[in-house]
């Protein structure tokens, strides 16, 4: 299963970014090879300074070796080795009528001493961060999760739509990272799920994103704004930013088992601000995504 899902986000990496440079129409995506030293390594390709996209990366990975010990404790294992593969993409546009996006689709393996494997699973998902709120965006962006979701189970995206607004919650704002999406993790093989049908999910999942995001590009990368529309954008960037640094299991992971630093952290926008007690004036459109981080809404009729 490890070399058949490498081999899918490779290829999944080439198609995306393919695609993304087509609608920059002037950016392209600078690629470094990495090697991790305790073993494995990956793809890292950034997008900056483009047409439409500000900064962006579409990363794979396949690393392995001795689970480090801060992870031991988080898995609660005395002794372990790991494969860990995934494809990780963060986008920041430059207009701010353009939500950043972000997903992940991911497996792992644990093995014992004798290098069995003990345990497998896979783990993504995908959500939205508009800076300001076009619902029909964000009920395209959760048809389509749903319509991928329920090529393989009715109850699917109601169960990781609720988790993924659990999850991207910046508990010390108290609101939500954006507008969701999914978000699923521990997807491990039963008698009634196999891990051949959990590769199929993640898959049918992963390759709807381009549909989940490129009409919304499409529709508002036109738009004209404001410098204090761009102001906004910069500061619930900082947000984004405070989620990945202080809650992301994913950003973690990979500083704790020495992950290629660039790789990691390029998911951070390249312009934020921080204003002290910043709030928006009541009634207006940047008061109006607030109310929505701070209650999370179904956007479309399950």
């Amino acid at each position: 299963m490890k070399e058949k899902f490498y081999a899918y986000i490779q290829a999944l990496q080439n198609t995306i970014c393919d695609k993304l440079e087509a609608i920059d129409g002037s950016a392209t995506f600078q690629e470094d090879l990495w090697e991790r030293p305790e073993g494995g390594g990956g793809r890292t390709r950034v997008i900056q300074n483009g047409n439409v996209f500000e900064k962006g990366g579409v990363n794979i990975s396949a690393v392995h070796g001795e689970l480090p010990d801060s992870m031991k404790a988080y898995f609660k294992v005395e002794q372990a080795d790991f494969f860990a593969c995934g494809l990780s993409l963060v986008l920041h546009p430059e207009n701010p009528m353009i939500p950043t996006v972000h997903a992940n689709w991911r497996y792992f393996e644990l093995y014992d001493q004798n290098g069995k494997v003990v345990d497998q699973w896979f783990g993504g998902g995908q959500d939205l961060t508009p800076y300001y709120l076009f619902e029909e965006d964000a009920r395209h962006f959760h048809t389509v999760c749903k319509e991928a979701c329920d090529q393989h189970h009715p109850e699917f995206y109601t169960k990781y739509k609720e988790k993924c607004d659990s999850y991207f919650w910046n508990a010390h704002r108290n609101e939500a990272r954006g507008v969701g999406g999914l978000f699923f993790d521990y997807c491990k093989p039963t008698e009634e799920f196999s891990l051949e049908q959990w590769f199929n999910f993640v898959a049918e999942v992963g390759d709807s994103f381009l549909h989940s995001y490129v009409p919304i590009v499409e529709r508002r990368k036109r738009l004209p704004y404001s410098k204090t529309q761009r102001d906004w954008q910069e500061i619930r960037r900082g947000r984004y930013v405070e989620f990945n640094l202080v809650h992301d299991k994913g950003t973690l992971f990979g500083l704790k088992t020495n992950g290629r630093i660039e790789s990691i952290l390029m998911s951070l926008p390249p312009k934020v601000q921080w204003r002290y007690d910043h709030n928006p004036e009541q009634g207006s459109e940047e008061s109006k995504l607030l109310d929505v981080l701070m209650s999370p809404r179904n956007w479309i009729e399950n």
